[in-house]
């Protein structure tokens, strides 16, 4: 188990509480992103305005987080800071994934998300089809449920 960088921590967890409206609760809080990236097969992203890892003490404005598997990774978080959206850093940050996961053996890479989100146009653009559905698995701060759509993307 590698050491993780407490200043990459830090850039994560300042993108998180930016980027996930707090009514929906996606955002993880700090322990339960250092308790899985300290399993060793979580991995994440950092990400600067240009899509490239930011420089040694710059902020990030996006971040992947992802688990890998037998011949699959699942896409756990991914977040743009709000004043990067529309950029197309996200298409970025999902083809840096894509690749990385490739790299690593996979053969398809899962996401899920909740119904309305609206990654969901950008995903479908990179080619994710939806493959399942949890009816009622998320529930928002008012007490409401919302859906989760599963996609996968082949990535052979």
């Amino acid at each position: 188990m590698t050491a993780l960088p407490m200043d990459d921590v830090d850039r994560i967890m300042a993108v998180m509480e930016r980027a996930f409206p707090p009514q929906y609760g996606e955002a993880w809080n700090r322990r339960q992103l250092t308790d899985a990236l300290s399993f060793g097969r979580c991995h994440y992203i950092l990400t600067d305005s240009n899509g490239a890892p930011p420089a040694e003490g710059e902020p990030a404005l996006g971040f992947t987080l992802s688990r890998t598997g037998f011949e699959e990774e699942e896409l756990l978080l991914i977040a743009v800071a709000p004043e990067a959206r529309r950029t197309g850093l996200g298409m970025t940050m999902l083809r840096t994934l894509v690749d990385a996961a490739r790299a690593r053996g996979a053969r398809q890479l899962l996401l899920e998300m909740r119904r309305g989100n609206p990654a969901e146009a950008l995903y479908r653009r990179l080619g994710f089809v939806p493959i399942g559905e949890r009816p009622h698995y998320y529930k928002t701060a008012d007490g409401n449920r919302v859906d989760a759509i599963t996609f996968a993307l082949g990535l052979i």
